[in-house]
């Protein structure tokens, strides 16, 4: 399988996955803002949105895309890595549940702040409106180690990548030490670290 992907965008959370359940991932860096693969061929001819993650499972296969989609994707590929609970059980809901969360309450908001053009209005809302869901996490994990409770789980990669993004636009955890720390315990996990160096987030 081939992970589409910008080092630090969305696509990390599949990659963390993958690697958590040890699944290989050939990897193929995109440029964002030219929509280009590293052989300058275009993008949009793999996605037509142009945008990371997307997974190409076969070569004569359309590729799959959305975040909270391929973690699971990728998840059931190794159900023995426990990353999400079995299929058709009130688990799995809870675990949907929390990833439409990540990818409509965080992931979508997330995106205006991104665009130099948003209007500066509207960049105060949206961080008020993240700050708000930052306090209902923080209050949720006062009790909880991971967002399913006390194991990792898919619904954690893909949160700690969208929230991760509070130290690209100006913004802190501050307020949230709950929060802070599950970010910490996340970021501390070997299989995180081994995808954060691949994709030169940090250093080898």
């Amino acid at each position: 399988m081939k992970l589409y992907y910008s080092p630090g965008a969305c696509s990390l959370a599949p990659h963390i996955v993958a690697k958590e359940a040890g699944i290989a991932l050939d990897l193929e860096k995109v440029d964002l803002a030219a929509h280009k693969l590293t052989d300058g061929t275009d993008y949009y001819d793999v996605n037509p949105r142009g945008y990371v993650p997307a997974i190409r499972v076969k070569a004569d296969e359309p590729v799959l895309t959305e975040a909270n989609v391929l973690v699971q994707f990728l998840a059931d590929q190794k159900p023995e890595a426990g990353l999400m609970p079995k299929a058709g059980t009130p688990e799995r809901y809870r675990a949907q549940q929390w990833l439409a969360f990540v990818a409509t309450e965080l992931h979508k908001n997330f995106s205006w702040l991104w665009y130099k053009d948003t209007p500066a209005e509207t960049k105060t809302a949206v961080k008020d409106k993240l700050n708000k869901r930052f306090a209902e996490l923080d209050a949720h994990l006062k009790s909880n180690d991971f967002i399913l409770g006390k194991t990792f789980s898919a619904a954690d990669a893909y949160a700690f990548t969208i929230i991760n993004w509070v130290n690209f636009l100006g913004m802190n955890l501050k307020s949230f030490p709950n929060l802070q720390a599950f970010m910490d315990r996340v970021a501390a996990r070997p299989k995180v670290q081994e995808a954060l160096k691949a994709e030169g987030l940090i250093a080898a």
